[in-house]
Formats: C-alpha cells, structure tokens, sequence
C-alpha cells in the first residue's frame, strides 16, 4: 500500500467562526491551534499546511483564570542590549485583546516558515462585527477538534 499526500489544490479551506466571549484563553487557543495546523483532519501531514481559515470574534471577552490577569507579564526583546521590553497582561488586554488572543495562538503554532503562513490564517477581532461575511464561516464544532 502507498502513502498518499495531499497537494494544495486538493485541500479545502474552510473559515470557522468562534466567539471568545467566556472562553479559557488557553484552552480556546489550543484548540484553534489545532484547527490552523490541520491536526483535526486525517489528511494531516506534519510538513504540508492543511489547517483552515479562523475568524475570532469578542476577543476583549476572553476570560484568564486564576490571578493571571494582574500577575502575568509578557516578555519580548528588541535585539539590543538592555532591549527587554516588559508590559503586564492587564494592560495588554485592556489596549489590544486581540493580541493577547493572537500571541497566545501563534506560541502554540510550529516556530518556521510554516508556522508563520499558519498564523496568517488567523483573523482576530475585539468586538462582534467582522469584514469576513463573503467567506460564510461556519461556527467552530469545539467537539471535533
């Protein structure tokens, strides 16, 4: 028996639609990181993007358990010395939620080429309203994923 792989124009791209609002960051962000991957299909494949469009709606909603709100800092650097750059999670969530959405997906997602065309299928919006309404994403069944 031979191992088939898919080629790109055999795969379907599906966009999804989820809501954030009253969603565990970590727990949505591992899920749609699946979604993006393709792990969810059987036509996976580890070296092929067979992951699908995903559009996140009310990211300013999205619930941080625990004390991770006020105690939580995230951390980048510039490249240059003394280029740590320190800002506390409740004031990345209270300027760009979207990004707190977006960093915690894309941290979950293949550190490469691929990870990054991933990412790129990831639309993430802070209120309701979105511009993907062409596209008719179907809202994200959480149980098969």
């Amino acid at each position: 028996m031979k191992t088939t792989y898919p080629k790109q124009t055999e795969v379907p791209q599906a966009w999804h639609l989820v809501d954030a609002k009253d969603q565990v960051l970590g727990r949505m962000a591992s899920r749609i990181a699946r979604v993006l991957m393709g792990k969810h299909r059987p036509i996976y494949s580890p070296h092929f993007d067979t992951g699908e469009y995903v559009v996140i709606i009310n990211a300013a909603q999205v619930k941080l358990t625990g004390v991770k709100r006020d105690k939580r800092v995230v951390r980048s650097h510039t490249g240059w010395m003394g280029g740590l750059r320190e800002v506390p999670l409740s004031k990345m969530m209270n300027e760009t939620p979207e990004a707190v959405v977006r960093l915690a997906i894309r941290r979950m997602l293949p550190k490469s080429k691929l990870g990054r065309a991933m990412i790129a299928k990831l639309k993430v919006y802070s209120g309701a309203e979105h511009p993907h309404g062409a596209q008719v994403p179907t809202p994200l069944d959480w149980t098969k994923v």
